[in-house]
């Protein structure tokens, strides 16, 4: 289901991602609130359609403006416990890792995904794409489905 809100003119392109994070605190008093912040905080977006016939519109937040685009709930892929993880289970992170320099930590701990939260596995992709887990953890890359909530 795809839905019309406001972004950043620089994010404004079709087949962009972006996770939702809310009311800012230069949005009071817009006029534009309702067009804009009627997103879920946290989930994962993509950019279908940017709406040219739309207007730039002046933004306390985004310094070039906003444009209305259209979007739809995301995908996100992942790394979960290789135990268990086939198209169509349910799966959960493994959990944090502190160890951020590692080519896997983007999709151990991804952006619009959270711990303790179980999400139905769409695809599995394969390996992750590190050499090694520094916590000797057993993953595979998925793609969690986009909540319905989104």
């Amino acid at each position: 289901m795809t839905t019309v809100t406001l972004v950043g003119t620089r994010l404004a392109e079709a087949g962009e991602e972006f996770v939702y994070r809310g009311e800012a605190s230069g949005c009071a008093g817009c006029p534009y609130r309702d067009q804009c912040l009627n997103l879920t905080p946290g989930r994962r977006y993509r950019i279908t359609e940017v709406r040219e016939s739309g207007q730039t519109l002046d933004c306390a937040v985004h310094d070039a403006g906003v444009r209305a685009v259209e979007v739809e709930p995301a995908a996100i892929r992942v790394n979960v416990p290789t135990k268990g993880a086939f198209a169509g289970s349910t799966a959960e992170l493994a959990g944090p890792c502190p160890h951020t320099e590692c080519p896997s930590h983007p999709y151990c701990e991804p952006q619009g995904a959270d711990f303790d939260t179980e999400y139905r596995i769409t695809e599995v992709l394969g390996d992750p794409p590190h050499d090694y887990c520094m916590l000797d953890r057993d993953l595979t890359m998925v793609e969690f489905e986009a909540p319905d909530d989104a």
